[in-house]
């Protein structure tokens, strides 16, 4: 008696519900509460509220909870069907799992184990929590998926109206996740499958659904793909492209490792020193300032190419959005006329963007906080192992970087 009464106080039950006894297997290292309601018991109708409904049949079911030490715990009760004058046959909603979590005789999880679960796969791969707490990963995901889901549903998107877009690989090859975030609140707004136009399409859909208003996103920073243009255009009409920075500066970086591998073919002196020109000076090492230092730079076309690329840096150091043009119509004119084709090109794909690079200066937003959440998701993918399916890959991008009131309960 003195077990139970302890157990009952525990877990907070109320009358009509009662701990029955408890079950200990000290070799399967598990303890089973039995839990019941009180004979002649009657309950409210779940679904309209009617009070003193009749128990028309039970059903046995068992939820996870929390561990005792290091034994498994379950919970274990009859639960009852009431019948409603109004709504019909109808199934009680126990007090201490929430509705829909176990289904017949198979286990469900209580609320303070599902607590317990997200706190810690928000700091842990899923199949590391599944291992520390003796569950198959499968079930930690649908957990997962409820409370993300419900959290998503609630999210107040009506302030948002400057958005940066990224997308990320999800897995090897060629699928991909496309990121859109809410600039002002530094928070994932939203996730979708692929990188093409229909991601933007997706995000304004989900943005009105969510009180947002997809006229009123005034600002976009994106990268120079003709999908994120096409699908700004279109899905946000009254959005300012900002061409990420960030992306422009890696173009013409590309362009200078191109230069450097034609080059490198009659120029053996710069082999072993690729880095040094995708980084700037003031960023080198030791041994590679040393190194750069005792090159020919004054012969080499790829020390004409890093100093263009250098130069390209500085338009983003440019006082006002007049300096900016007459600095990047200047700059143009010596890419173009440097006689290195890939410098060439790279200026040619810079003038096709040229009012979305020079927005930058009345936008002033660049993805930088993009490649701090895509440090965070790549960082989750490389502790998990990759995910199985782009659906959970979704669901931790909105658990570790979406800000989400995930209500847990305590």
């Amino acid at each position: 008696m003195r077990d139970t009464n302890l157990m009952q106080l525990a877990l907070g039950l109320t009358p009509p519900w009662t701990v029955t006894r408890s079950d200990f297997d000290a070799a399967a290292k598990r303890l089973d509460i039995q839990i019941d309601f009180a004979p002649g018991s009657r309950f409210p109708c779940p679904n309209c509220g009617t009070a003193d409904c009749p128990v028309h049949d039970t059903e046995r079911m068992s939820w996870r909870h929390l561990n005792f030490f290091q034994h498994q715990a379950y919970l274990n009760a009859r639960v009852p069907r009431v019948r409603c004058d109004k709504c019909g046959v109808r199934k009680v909603a126990v007090p201490w799992a929430r509705p829909g979590a176990g289904i017949g005789p198979l286990c469900g999880p209580i609320l303070l184990f599902e607590a317990l679960v997200m706190t810690l796969v928000s700091a842990m791969p899923v199949n590391a929590v599944a291992r520390l707490i003796g569950e198959h990963d499968t079930r930690l995901w649908r957990v997962v998926h409820h409370y993300v889901d419900q959290a998503h549903a609630r999210t107040d998107l009506a302030s948002v109206n400057r958005v940066a877009v990224d997308e990320t690989a999800s897995r090897r090859g060629h699928n991909y996740i496309t990121l859109f975030a809410d600039i002002d609140q530094a928070r994932v707004a939203f996730v979708a499958e692929g990188k093409d136009a229909a991601t933007v399409a997706a995000f304004a859909e989900d943005l009105a659904e969510h009180g947002g208003d997809p006229a009123a996103v005034t600002e976009v920073c994106i990268d120079m793909s003709p999908a994120f243009i096409k699908g700004t255009s279109e899905a946000l009409p009254n959005a300012a492209i900002t061409f990420d920075k960030f992306h422009a500066v890696k173009i013409v970086n590309d362009a200078v490792d191109q230069v450097r591998r034609a080059e490198q073919k009659t120029q053996n002196v710069l082999r072993g020193t690729r880095y040094i020109w995708l980084r700037n000076p003031d960023s080198l090492s030791e041994r590679q300032q040393a190194m750069l230092e005792a090159l020919p730079t004054q012969h080499l076309k790829t020390a004409r190419a890093y100093q263009i690329r250098l130069t390209f840096q500085d338009l983003y150091n440019q006082p006002t959005a007049e300096a900016g043009v007459a600095f990047l119509k200047k700059w143009y004119f010596w890419a173009t006329h440097s006689r290195l084709q890939p410098m060439i090109e790279a200026a040619r794909t810079i003038k096709r963007h040229w009012d979305g690079i020079l927005r930058w200066f009345d936008s002033r937003i660049a993805n930088g906080l993009m490649e701090g959440i895509n440090s965070l998701v790549q960082a989750a993918k490389a502790k998990a192992r990759g995910y199985r399916s782009n659906r959970n890959l979704i669901a931790m991008v909105d658990l570790i970087a979406g800000k989400l009131d995930l209500a847990l309960p305590a």
